[in-house]
């Protein structure tokens, strides 16, 4: 039976989307030498490895994006997201698979692994026998394999962004870069820039911040 590995990257940036991405063997023989949980590789190195299970057919990848907008939506959280994008990358990835289930493993994006886990099954078109642990990017090679591509993925967005506003960092709040771009870009604009998540409190704080400095001004 195929097995697929699932995780996600940008879940907690102030910038730009989330990614999740699924990785479908049917031999976990077949993943590139060296597949690892994306933090302990260079950003050269994941993307040699992604191309490099991009460029071979015996692999299955799927990927999903979730937009600002879509993060914004007062309708939605954080976990239901996650699962969505999980979901959608597992069927992205199993799409024209010869076959009616698969098995795959998660990085739990949930307190309760458990529940994170029969969600995503429930939200699969495919029927899936699901698993999800805390970690599994680190202790399972095929989830390490959708850890690459995921932050792969969100990283040429990032690029992608900056390449059209300029410098914006990593989108994290706690990189000077990002919150320095933000605090600018709205002082300057009078707005938020149309990636950022206008739901985050850094958004409600640098937004609260610019106004209060145009009131002194009077």
């Amino acid at each position: 039976m195929p097995t697929v590995g699932v995780d996600e990257a940008g879940k907690g940036p102030v910038f730009g989307s989330m990614f999740a991405a699924a990785v479908c063997v049917d031999d976990l023989r077949v993943l590139p030498e060296g597949v690892a949980d994306s933090k302990r590789l260079t950003a050269a190195r994941r993307e040699e490895l992604a191309a490099a299970m991009r460029g071979d057919e015996r692999i299955r990848i799927g990927v999903a994006e979730i937009t600002p907008a879509r993060i914004d939506d007062p309708d939605t959280d954080m976990n239901g997201l996650a699962v969505a994008a999980h979901a959608s990358a597992i069927d992205a990835a199993a799409g024209d698979l010869e076959t009616d289930s698969l098995e795959g493993l998660c990085d739990a994006c949930d307190t309760d692994a458990g529940r994170f886990a029969r969600r995503v099954a429930d939200a699969c078109i495919l029927e899936a026998t699901i698993e999800a642990e805390h970690g599994a990017d680190d202790d399972s090679s095929l989830v390490g394999a959708a850890s690459v591509v995921a932050k792969v993925e969100r990283d040429a967005h990032v690029d992608a962004l900056a390449a059209e506003y300029g410098e914006i960092g990593s989108g994290y709040p706690s990189d000077p870069a990002t919150r320095e771009f933000l605090e600018t870009y709205v002082t300057e604009r009078g707005e938020l820039p149309p990636f950022a998540r206008r739901s985050w409190s850094t958004c409600a704080d640098v937004l609260a911040a610019a106004e209060q400095t145009s009131l002194e001004g009077f």
